[in-house]
């Protein structure tokens, strides 16, 4: 068998984001963004007189989760990069969003998956963006020589 050439290397450098413990952070992403995007599509068609803040802070957590889902499945520079400035916006949410609903839990009539730093889903919308920041971080992932994105 012949060594693999530098596209075949940088191609199995790129799809690194989706293997091991990142499989398991695509499928949480995954599912978290299918989950708050059919929730809050629900209550913003069905009940948006009700929580409208809470209700919209729901579609940008399922916006910010498709994101870095996609990143996940698709590897790359590029996608590390954008995964990494999704997960600190995530973790920015989250940590806003908690301290708020905790603080002021009158501003939120119905929870978000952010509320009370989603005590509500087992405190993952926590500890996602801490392990999607250390697993998009930069020294996580090594870049070959030549490899561009």
């Amino acid at each position: 068998m012949s060594e693999p050439t530098t596209a075949t290397a940088a191609t199995t450098e790129d799809r690194r984001l989706a293997h091991g413990p990142g499989r398991l952070l695509l499928l949480l992403y995954g599912v978290f963004a299918v989950g708050a995007a059919s929730r809050s599509g629900y209550q913003l068609a069905t009940r948006f007189d009700e929580a409208p803040l809470a209700y919209l802070l729901s579609a940008v957590a399922a916006l910010v989760y498709a994101v870095i889902t996609v990143c996940l499945a698709r590897g790359g520079e590029r996608s590390r990069r954008v995964g990494l400035v999704g997960c600190g916006i995530e973790l920015v949410g989250v940590v806003t969003v908690g301290t708020w609903s905790v603080v002021d839990p009158g501003a939120f009539p119905d929870a978000t998956v952010w509320s009370d730093y989603g005590l509500g889903y087992l405190l993952l919308p926590v500890v996602l963006p801490l392990t999607g920041l250390r697993w998009f971080g930069p020294f996580t992932h090594r870049r070959t020589a030549g490899t561009a994105d």
